[in-house]
């Protein structure tokens, strides 16, 4: 069985990037950390039961031998919504489910955090990175438990794609209500929160 575990905001910058962020839902973000096996740094933001992740590639790490996770190595622009992470609590299994191309189970950590991730070998998730991230938490110790919470949450995440019955097919095994699978000619991804100053939208 699959759950929401978290939304990833990718951008060229960290600073960049937490600074859109914190300008669309009007809190701040909390420290993240490093992930020096991929080269990348991240700041984070409660959403209750999920948390919401800004990450950006590490200008002081060095270059990871493979491909960065969430296609960071092709990543230009501003700033946006551009993956989703789903928990499990058999990796192995999950993959065994999943679409060609998800990843292979890597284990990894920041700080006390300890995890397993599915980690592409291109570093671009099957249906152009519509499907999502798998990972499985090592311990009970989750971001979502320890950041502060400013009363933001996740309303509504719709993903867009030309094959969306495929991809809803992949994705039999994940149930919750907030999630809605919708056919259209280009990829997108919509979140849609609930916060102290209303309704706020990043995409």
């Amino acid at each position: 069985m699959l759950r929401l575990d978290h939304l990833a905001v990718s951008a060229a910058t960290l600073e960049d990037g937490a600074a859109w962020v914190e300008m669309a839902l009007g809190v701040p973000l909390a420290g993240g950390g490093k992930h020096p096996q991929m080269g990348t740094h991240n700041r984070l933001l409660s959403l209750g039961d999920l948390y919401l992740e800004v990450i950006a590639t590490d200008p002081a790490s060095a270059r990871p031998a493979h491909p960065r996770w969430f296609d960071l190595d092709h990543f230009q622009g501003a700033a946006r919504l551009t993956n989703w992470i789903c928990r499990t609590d058999d990796l192995d299994a999950a993959l065994a489910k999943a679409p060609s191309g998800t990843g292979a189970a890597t284990d990894l950590a920041r700080g006390d955090y300890r995890w397993r991730f599915a980690v592409p070998d291109t570093g671009k998730l099957p249906f152009d990175n519509c499907f999502p991230a798998l990972i499985q938490w090592q311990g009970d110790l989750h971001p979502a438990r320890t950041l502060r919470d400013h009363g933001i949450r996740l309303a509504r995440l719709e993903i867009t794609h030309p094959d969306a019955p495929a991809l809803q097919n992949a994705l039999t095994s994940l149930a919750d209500p907030r999630l809605h699978i919708q056919l259209g000619p280009y990829r997108s991804l919509r979140a849609t929160f609930d916060t102290p100053h209303g309704p706020r939208v990043l995409t």
